[in-house]
């Protein structure tokens, strides 16, 4: 969007020099030039847990323990430190932090197919059509994390944005998952390794003792090395993006204080067992780790398939599937992990600095269907806010008495994007271009401030 705090150059010249705003001629044209002020930021990185799937609020954030049989569900509720406030019945550990958290119980658009939907949570931006087979192009727009990397990257030696454990899909692969139009050099670095193994590491190019570093700044040694080692391209999208950024990759070969951050065996046994010896509790765990080394946007995807045992939050109860041994298993994983997240990061006075954001691609049915089970719901649903200078104890909209629709606020997934990138200190409506040169905003939002304190 242009900057209309000042005329332009253009206007400037239409008055004819004329004094306005007090500004003489010249002082105009430089303030007609110059670029917006950087917002305060609040945070210096953001990790962003996605829920894969559609958690149901139901379930977790909002439950309506006085509604009907087919509408309450399978838990009752727990009491939060919030008077008023009650959590979901099987996250008795989250509701005990309840006054460390934001939680927004009135996040909508009307994306019901996971590709859709799942697109439109990852960049902010609604797709084209809501198509289950929506594709992955570069017509699509950037994830939130390339966009940082392009806007206000990470120093030398440093990956600005991290993904992992998968390429989360539905069907087809998700979009919203990499640079997109901007270019490979702004894809994540991208970790398709479980985290939970034993020998998980970062994968990454290794010198042979006949390649300088100095060597290295020769284009044609590097894209060999690249050549020599093609399992790397299946593992690091860094790698992939090479040909465009092969200077940055090559800063990360020699900054070992970022490579250390992949090595979860310097961690303690105790702080490991907190977060869970899960993919996803070791996820959250590298997740501080490489926002402690100075990563700024990570994604952490829960799973890589919506739903099924081990996977994501989709729990419609199809081919007689037993909703509750499905719940039984993602709400104990989560209230273990994201406490013990959160918990870490205060201990290292990091919280202050660090935004956590949790958030699937949609909610889940007000009524449990015949199936026994929850269907897609966008119409009302939560996300769970944290650190990063956002309000603690604080609850933003409400849900009417199903928790079908919102009775009290509004917020999409493009305000809630904006609301990231304006807590980073990037303004929401800087510009960027897409294949067409066409100007596009990076948040189509607006940043929701009563979030922040």
């Amino acid at each position: 969007m242009p900057n209309t705090s000042f005329p332009s150059r253009r206007a400037v010249l239409r008055v004819g020099g004329a004094g306005l705003l007090g500004l003489s001629f010249p002082e105009m044209l430089r303030a007609a030039d110059a670029p917006k002020a950087r917002h305060r930021a609040t945070a210096k990185s953001v990790i962003f847990l996605h829920q894969w799937g559609g958690p149901g609020q139901h379930e977790t954030f909002d439950p309506k323990p006085d509604a009907p049989d087919n509408v309450r569900g399978w838990y009752g509720a727990t009491k939060t430190k919030l008077p008023g406030v009650i959590f979901g019945e099987r996250i008795p550990k989250i509701a005990a932090m309840a006054d460390k958290l934001t939680v927004v119980r009135c996040m909508q658009h009307t994306m019901k197919n996971h590709n859709s939907a799942g697109y439109y949570s990852l960049t902010g931006v609604a797709p084209p059509t809501d198509d289950q087979r929506l594709r992955d192009s570069l017509e699509l727009f950037p994830a939130y994390g390339s966009l940082v990397d392009k806007l206000a990257p990470a120093p030398k030696g440093i990956a600005t944005f991290v993904a992992y454990p998968h390429v989360i899909a539905d069907g087809s692969i998700t979009p919203g998952q990499h640079a997109s139009f901007l270019g490979k050099a702004h894809s994540p670095l991208f970790v398709n390794q479980d985290p939970n193994r034993s020998d998980f590491k970062l994968p990454e190019l290794t010198l042979p003792d006949n390649l300088s570093v100095e060597r290295l700044e020769n284009r044609k040694d590097i894209l060999k090395l690249i050549d020599e080692q093609s399992d790397l391209l299946e593992t690091s999208l860094v790698a992939q993006g090479l040909d465009e950024s092969y200077q940055k990759a090559v800063a990360m070969l020699t900054s070992p204080r970022f490579k250390q951050a992949f090595d979860l065996t310097k961690e303690s046994k105790k702080t490991r067992d907190a977060y869970g010896r899960t993919t996803y509790g070791q996820g959250c765990l590298l997740a501080r780790r490489v926002v402690e080394a100075g990563a700024k946007f990570v994604n952490v995807y829960f799973s890589r398939a919506i739903g099924g045992k081990g996977q994501g939050w989709d729990y419609h109860g199809f081919n007689k599937e037993s909703v509750t041994d499905r719940l039984d298993e993602l709400l104990p994983m989560t209230d273990q992990t994201l406490p013990a997240l959160l918990t870490d990061l205060e201990d290292r006075g990091m919280l202050d600095d660090t935004l956590v954001v949790w958030v699937g691609e949609f909610g889940r049915t007000p009524k449990i269907s015949s199936n026994g089970g929850r269907d897609h719901w966008p119409q009302c649903y939560c996300a769970v806010l944290a650190g990063g200078g956002a309000k603690r104890g604080f609850v933003y909209g409400a849900s009417d008495k199903f928790g079908a629709y919102s009775t009290v606020g509004q917020a999409r997934p493009e305000d809630l994007a904006a609301t990231m990138f304006e807590a980073l200190g990037i303004d929401p409506e800087t510009e960027i271009r897409d294949k067409l040169n066409r100007p596009l905003p990076i948040a189509r939002g607006k940043p929701i401030r009563e979030l922040f304190a």
